[in-house]
């Protein structure tokens, strides 16, 4: 992305234990992401919220199995944005799951990718 460019933030609220298929959501989202051609992907876990089901999800250290709030943040050109959250809307609505997707406006300062390792 150029600097100083504009950009979208996706954001999807979901828990850490949903799953999609075989596996996490948020592994899913962040894999598809990338096979997409995105910018970028990040997964940030809460340590405490609740969301429309009223029921507060907390990281108790004696649990094996947490179930935290889970964000997925994705970045990139309004375009790209919102043609990846088209192709993964049905994922999100046919499950039974709940979750929330918000979009932000976002102003891009640097963007440096790292050496390959």
């Amino acid at each position: 992305m150029e600097h100083h460019s504009p950009a979208l933030i996706l954001r999807i609220f979901v828990s850490s234990t949903d799953k999609y298929k075989d596996g996490l959501l948020y592994e899913h989202l962040v894999f598809k992401a990338k096979e997409y051609g995105l910018t970028g992907a990040s997964v940030f876990k809460g340590v405490l919220g609740f969301g429309a089901s009223s029921r507060v999800l907390s990281q108790k250290f004696w649990e094996i199995s947490e179930k935290l709030p889970v964000v997925v943040e994705i970045i990139d050109t309004e375009e790209q944005v919102l043609s990846f959250y088209e192709s993964i809307k049905p994922d999100l609505e046919s499950m039974r799951y709940g979750c929330l997707v918000l979009i932000e406006e976002a102003r891009v300062l640097l963007s440096k990718p790292g050496r390959k390792h």
